[in-house]
């Protein structure tokens, strides 16, 4: 296995590869150094032939809060995106289809934060599963922008998707699995026991015949018009960014992005003004 600054990889049961983010203290902010390594290794792993299936963990608190709002996004790009408007959502969720191309199975496991960017992520991974008290929502839809990734409807259905978008709340992973975002939820003390479990199954099938079992499921839902869909919902929020609200907030980022996002979420009470349970910090994410 590679060396990589931001991720940790290790093989915690046979045919299992786990990357773990390794920011902690950014609450594994996504930033494009990180995304690269992240990349490279699921690349890695999909030419290994002692490796079936991949977790993708985080380190410390949280899965992740979210992209890292204080990098240059045209800065450290793990690939090429066409340059112009909507060139974030487009990078973010050609990156998004990197991870859903892949041959061989990966695996969220989503404890603490999983906000926007990190709910993106754990979105791409084929299989979720979470802490039934993790936080899982996508604030910037309060006065940024629709997500760079809109998987919500196809995986949660029009109403829920409606909800979550409308009110920018977080659900329990408990709900996450409930309405269809995350495959099931546990206990958190037994997520990672019940995460490699489950992974162990899964390793138990070749990969030849494994890739075209994903694929499958895949076809379909390309098939009914999810990847146009997200490919098209890159121009939504791109859009998103060139209306009055959003250029307002955006300008009131230059005065600290804690204290912006703090008064973003104060009228509703929740995530970082919520209080009381560690969130507050580095809050240079989402």
């Amino acid at each position: 296995m590679a060396e990589y600054e931001f991720i940790l990889e290790d093989e915690p049961r046979p045919y299992v590869r786990r990357i773990t983010l390794n920011r902690p203290e950014k609450r594994n902010a996504l930033h494009n150094r990180l995304r690269g390594e992240l990349f490279a290794a699921l690349e890695a792993a999909d030419h290994d032939a002692e490796v079936r299936v991949t977790v993708i963990r985080g380190a410390g608190k949280s899965f992740s809060a979210g992209y890292d709002l204080t990098q240059d996004v045209t800065k450290n790009v793990p690939f090429h995106t066409a340059p112009g408007d909507a060139y974030w959502p487009r990078q973010v969720a050609e990156g998004w289809f990197r991870i859903w191309d892949l041959a061989k199975p990966v695996i969220a496991q989503v404890h603490g934060y999983c906000l926007a960017g990190g709910s993106e992520l754990m979105a791409a991974c084929d299989l979720a599963y979470a802490a039934e008290d993790a936080q899982i929502g996508y604030p910037p839809v309060r006065l940024m922008s629709p997500p760079d990734t809109q998987f919500h409807p196809w995986m949660a259905g029009m109403r829920q998707a409606m909800e979550l978008m409308l009110t920018g709340d977080a659900i329990s992973g408990a709900e996450a699995a409930r309405i269809g975002i995350a495959n099931r939820a546990f206990p958190a003390d037994e997520l990672e026991e019940g995460v490699l479990g489950l992974a162990e199954r899964i390793a138990k099938i070749p990969t030849d015949l494994q890739q075209l079992n994903k694929r499958s499921v895949h076809r379909a839902m390309e098939i009914m018009g999810m990847r146009a869909a997200i490919r098209a919902g890159t121009e939504i929020q791109a859009l998103g960014f060139h209306q009055r609200s959003s250029r307002e907030y955006m300008k009131t980022l230059a005065g600290g992005l804690t204290k912006a996002l703090d008064e973003r979420d104060a009228k509703f009470g929740d995530y970082r003004t919520k209080g009381g349970d560690g969130s507050k910090g580095s809050d240079e994410s989402e």
